[in-house]
């Protein structure tokens, strides 16, 4: 799964890929629902601010933002959280994993993956828009989506073998209009004390 990730480029990084707009920098623990950077099919170029914990429009309230924050691949299209979602790219220039070092997880190793030369890289995404009833605030929320582990994310994350989904800055508009995609694997690992 993937629960953190930082984004720590500067807006010129966004702007070598064609990106607009002012890019939330830091690093990024899902379970504290921050800001993050996204685009959409409909504004492909233009960075928006989405709430990472994706609230389907349908929901009564926002609880359900802590179980969402990633949707497997597998099962995107019955899930009732993520089935009418529409899909994003997530930036990011590395996310984290831990590595059990023994049956129960009681030690873990944590590990930084990076594409080589930490390079700006996307999630593949999918957001939804909901209305607080009570408020109005119209909220736009997002999760990433996850897919088997494959390659060195298989020896990582030896849990769950899952790892989220990495969509080339070539798969882009693929991913975007909703056909199938190559993700990438040439990931750079390093370990984190």
């Amino acid at each position: 799964m993937c629960f953190h990730f930082r984004q720590l480029k500067s807006k010129e990084a966004f702007i070598d890929k064609g990106l607009k707009g002012d890019p939330v920098i830091g690093e990024n623990n899902g379970f504290s629902h921050p800001i993050i950077n996204a685009v959409t099919e409909e504004n492909p170029n233009d960075l928006q601010h989405f709430l990472w914990g994706l609230i389907p429009s349908w929901a009564k309230n926002d609880d359900i933002k802590k179980y969402t924050l990633n949707a497997r691949y597998e099962t995107l299209k019955t899930k009732p959280s993520f089935k009418n979602a529409k899909r994003c790219l997530i930036f990011a220039d590395g996310f984290y994993e831990w590595k059990w070092l023994d049956k129960r997880g009681k030690k873990k190793q944590k590990y930084l993956i990076e594409l080589p030369n930490s390079e700006l890289f996307s999630f593949a995404g999918l957001y939804d828009q909901w209305i607080n009833k009570q408020t109005g605030e119209i909220i736009n929320s997002c999760s990433i989506v996850t897919t088997e582990a494959k390659g060195v994310m298989r020896e990582i994350h030896n849990s769950k073998m899952r790892m989220p989904m990495i969509v080339g800055y070539n798969q882009k508009n693929n991913w975007l209009k909703g056909y199938e995609i190559k993700l990438l694997y040439n990931f750079i690992t390093s370990k984190v004390q």
